[in-house]
C-alpha cells in the first residue's frame, strides 16, 4: 500500500508533514488547497478513517498512525482553534 506525506501551511504559518497510509488523501485533498480549520479537520477525519479501514481490510487490523495523524491534526486544531478568526490550513503538496 503506498504511503503519501501531505505538506499543510497552519494558519499560524507553520508547516508539517502529515503521513498517510494511503493514497485516500490525494483524493480528498488537492495541492494548493485552502480549508478553513475546522473543515480541514473534518476532512482529515474522513480520510484517516478511509486509510485506516483501507490497511484493515488488507492486513486484518487498523492503522495506528492513520490514528497518529488524526490525533497530531486534533491537537494542533484544538491549540488554534482559540486565536481570533482560526483561518485557513493550505495544502502544499504531496511526496511519496
Amino acid at each position: 500500500m503506498p504511503e503519501v506525506q501531505m505538506d499543510v501551511e497552519w494558519p499560524d504559518g507553520t508547516r508539517e508533514w502529515l503521513y498517510s497510509p494511503s493514497t485516500i488523501v490525494e483524493e480528498v485533498f488537492s495541492p494548493g488547497g485552502v480549508h478553513p480549520l475546522g473543515e480541514f479537520v473534518e476532512l482529515t477525519r474522513q480520510a484517516m478513517t478511509e486509510a485506516s479501514d483501507r490497511v484493515r481490510a488488507r492486513y486484518g487490523f487498523p492503522c495506528t498512525r492513520a490514528a497518529a495523524t488524526l490525533a497530531a491534526v486534533e491537537a494542533t486544531a484544538t491549540r488554534l482553534s482559540g486565536r481570533a478568526g482560526e483561518g485557513d490550513v493550505r495544502v502544499a503538496g504531496f511526496r511519496r
